[in-house]
């Protein structure tokens, strides 16, 4: 079957697909220090290469493509809504190590982001929810967040990254 789009130029989507100009910015990180246990809130954390934010229970393996987790900070809002509530969603709640405003997150799979000066993530798929967004959203908590559940990256260099850091797209993997 031939590629569906006009004149079969292939070059013109991946050109679309390949434009991400903006910049955004970390709005939070956390850690999980023990397993089940709630999320600790940071101001900085120390990303290691291949491995996962440092002092988290997390213990993926290396070259794994789940070792650090995303969440867009625009769908908290949206999560809630879905729930009835009048605020957004302390992401801390949802079990993602970190969140980003102002870059369309789900635009970026197959593609690096530098956070602050030092650390590269490769973004690598959707992170699903699971059923304890139940427990900690209430009943429809896991259907709230189908769709809104974030990414999952692999970390490709490691540093320190900070609340407020940059968050930009280097390159498509």
């Amino acid at each position: 079957m031939p590629f569906p789009f006009v004149g079969d130029d292939k070059s013109t989507i991946a050109r679309l697909l390949n434009t991400l100009p903006q910049v955004g910015q970390l709005e939070w990180i956390g850690i999980r220090p023990v397993r089940r246990a709630p999320m600790v809130p940071m101001q900085e954390a120390t990303v290691e290469t291949d491995r996962h934010l440092s002092g988290d229970h997390a213990r993926p393996k290396p070259g794994g493509k789940r070792q650090i987790t995303l969440i867009q900070a625009e769908h908290l809002p949206a999560v809630a809504g879905y729930l009835g509530l009048t605020e957004a969603v302390d992401p801390a709640r949802l079990r993602r190590n970190l969140v980003v405003s102002g870059l369309n997150l789900l635009a970026l799979k197959n593609h690096q982001v530098r956070i602050g000066d030092e650390v590269v993530l490769e973004i690598t798929g959707e992170c699903h929810p699971c059923s304890r967004m139940e427990e900690e959203l209430g009943p429809g908590g896991y259907n709230a967040m189908r769709g809104h559940g974030g990414l999952t990256a692999r970390i490709l260099h490691g540093g320190t990254i900070r609340v407020g850091d940059a968050v930009q797209v280097i390159a498509a993997s």
